[in-house]
């Protein structure tokens, strides 16, 4: 059954499509949200739309050809004019964002990287004073040769890791091969700070911690979809 949270992450999803034009290469995030934003776009590409996807997720491409969206690969544009993602929590005043827990935050990552313009969309509930007040982990993806020694290493920068599972028998893999450890921090005083000191452990492929990156966060309310820029 579709909940009242559901249809405010659709409505704010297809908000967020208006920052979509013509012609554009846009990169398609992962997730519940991101789910609702490619559903959008594809019916913008069915009335006539054209757009290139980059999308960040084998599974957020499988939808996006479902629906006719052309997707295309960095090996063809090395620029991304605008990408929509979602977001696990958004700390309000700086707009930096803890990412991850579908699992694709390495190649979320790359594409915002790429992105002229980064575009999340959450619900209210995902907004925070500062990043960590929900107990939200950084999900930190690592090489699997020697992840317990990159486990030790986040540990004594503070972190409380887990070694993600699929199930209780399997370890989650990322698309890209790699481990993913969901680090408890508590509340994160230093983002910036955090987010350059995981990146220096050997052993780390990339973290969730995504700092200065959104430009604009639109975000579905009891009270209809606001946007903060």
């Amino acid at each position: 059954m579709t909940t009242n949270r559901d249809e405010l992450k659709r409505a704010a999803a297809y908000r967020a499509l208006d920052f979509v034009k013509d012609g554009m290469v846009i990169g398609l995030g992962t997730g519940s949200t991101a789910f609702y934003v490619v559903e959008g776009l594809g019916k913008r590409v069915a009335e006539g739309l054209s757009v290139v996807g980059i999308p960040t997720s084998e599974r957020t491409a499988a939808q996006a050809r479902g629906l006719n969206i052309p997707l295309s690969s960095f090996a063809e544009h090395s620029q991304i004019d605008l990408t929509i993602d979602g977001a696990d929590e958004v700390e309000r005043k700086t707009r930096h964002l803890i990412k991850g827990l579908g699992g694709a935050l390495l190649r979320e990552k790359i594409v915002a990287a790429a992105s002229h313009e980064l575009v999340i969309v959450v619900d209210q509930e995902k907004l925070v004073d500062r990043l960590g007040d929900h107990g939200t982990p950084v999900p930190v993806a690592v090489v699997q040769l020697g992840w317990q020694a990159s486990a030790a290493a986040l540990e004594r920068l503070g972190a409380r890791p887990t070694l993600r599972h699929a199930t209780e028998d399997h370890v989650f893999i990322t698309d890209g091969g790699n481990y993913i450890l969901d680090c408890a921090f508590g509340r994160i005083d230093d983002p910036r700070r955090l987010e350059k000191q995981i990146g220096m452990t050997v052993g780390v492929v990339e973290s969730g911690l995504f700092i200065g990156r959104a430009k604009f966060v639109v975000v579905a309310t009891e009270n209809g979809v606001e946007i903060l820029s």
